[in-house]
């Protein structure tokens, strides 16, 4: 495929995410002899896109506090014409404005993408669990990767997002974190960068500073419940990609100054792999970003 180290980034799709500077930092590194796939999401392009076509959003949340978002018919459409129509064109063309070849590619392509549609998805619903049966989202089952090995022998940038084909043939919503991680494994990456709108992990969500330069999350079961919302799924994905082979997997802030070399040079929070017959814990380091 190509004999320089293989590095996926995910920009998240957070409006404070620095999308241009992500990919200024990744044409720099691909004119230096780096190999990269970008992955994206695009959460803000959809509530903003949503909103115009008045398609109501709504969150799931599971028992175990993972949320996700709840994929209907409608916000299926949203969510396609968010991410292939809106959010991958600009990224391409920003890469292209820096002189990097870029493809933007969605996991139906060439059926790089495969899931399996989720029959029901359980959620807690005022206090109760209930199972919610019209959700086009699934659980990705078999990754493709010829489309982005030959784009990357040819020194192009695959630019790539949801959604995935389900076992008929159709769209389904999948997690973009997820997508990276299940990326990085199958084309044996060498490092996951999943570049957010915050430092890293926190050990206070409400503490900028509470920085965790490494968060252990456990082999199996729920992040820790301090891990909310987006976040816990960026820990599963991140255990996801360490589990399939990938050495190193950070979660870094995506909104500074270079930040993909910012995180290469270790940046953000390293997430490893807890021994099963060890505690989970994780060390704080304090930082106060200028």
């Amino acid at each position: 495929m190509t004999t320089a180290p293989l590095t996926v980034v995910k920009c998240g799709g957070n409006p404070a995410v620095d999308a241009a500077g992500i990919c200024a930092d990744i044409a720099r590194l691909v004119h230096e002899g780096h190999s990269i796939v970008l992955v994206h999401g695009g959460s803000g392009e959809i509530r903003r896109l949503a909103g115009e076509l008045g398609v109501p959003q709504r969150t799931l949340v599971a028992p175990d506090n993972v949320s996700t978002r709840y994929t209907d018919p409608a916000t299926l459409e949203v969510v396609v014409l968010a991410l292939a129509g809106s959010v991958k064109p600009k990224l391409v063309a920003e890469l292209a404005r820096h002189g990097v070849p870029a493809v933007g590619l969605t996991g139906m392509d060439g059926g790089m993408l495969r899931a399996r549609r989720k029959s029901a998805v359980r959620a807690v619903v005022d206090g109760r669990t209930v199972l919610v049966r019209d959700n086009h989202s699934g659980r990705l089952t078999t990754v493709r990767t010829e489309l982005p090995e030959a784009l990357l022998r040819l020194g192009h940038v695959p630019v790539i997002s949801p959604p995935a084909i389900d076992e008929h043939d159709r769209p389904v919503n999948v997690d973009a974190d997820r997508v990276a991680a299940a990326l990085a494994v199958a084309l044996g990456a060498d490092q996951l960068l999943l570049l957010t709108g915050a430092p890293g992990v926190l050990a206070d969500v409400d503490d900028p500073t509470s920085l965790q330069s490494t968060y252990c999350i456990a082999p199996a079961g729920p992040p820790d419940p301090s891990a909310t919302g987006g976040m816990a799924l960026k820990l599963i994905a991140a255990r996801e990609a360490l589990a399939g082979g990938v050495a190193t997997v950070r979660i870094a802030d995506g909104r500074g100054p270079a930040p993909v070399s910012q995180a290469l040079a270790g940046a953000g929070s390293t997430v490893r792999i807890a021994p099963a017959e060890e505690p989970v814990h994780s060390s704080r380091e304090m930082e106060i970003r200028a």
